[in-house]
């Protein structure tokens, strides 16, 4: 059974929008440069630092990420031991491939793994990523 492991929501202005959460829920983040896409980490609990994940077993951490015309919803990634194949097993089912920066292929996002978005069966934009080390 694969995990969800992280949620990704839209900002429109991240400074706003990482400060909402912060005051709101006390979550810290962590802003990255246009060279990672301006995304922000959002950290909701304790991370260990040599995995990025959470250090408490059930917890999730996410991020944020600029909202455009196609990409404007809030959505889970899901770890997977295999990226590849697990593309092949959307494909199959009946889900799309929208992959990362290049079409169909998943990123490969420093000190993290391997990343790709897809569609399901029903439309709804998801993520999967293989941490390094899987």
């Amino acid at each position: 059974m694969n995990p969800v492991v992280h949620f990704e929501m839209p900002y429109e202005d991240k400074q706003r929008a990482a400060s909402f959460y912060e005051k709101v829920f006390g979550w810290e983040h962590q802003m990255l440069g246009p060279e990672m896409g301006n995304y922000v980490i959002m950290s909701t609990s304790e991370r260990d630092e040599k995995t990025h994940f959470p250090k408490n077993p059930g917890m999730i951490n996410g991020g944020m990420f600029e909202k455009t015309k196609d990409n404007n919803i809030t959505s889970v990634v899901i770890a997977v031991e295999d990226i590849r194949e697990a593309m092949k097993n959307v494909k199959d089912a009946g889900g799309e491939i929208l992959g990362g920066m290049n079409p169909g292929e998943p990123d490969d996002i420093p000190g993290v793994g391997l990343y790709c978005a897809f569609t399901d069966s029903e439309g709804n934009r998801v993520g999967m990523l293989q941490p390094k080390g899987m």
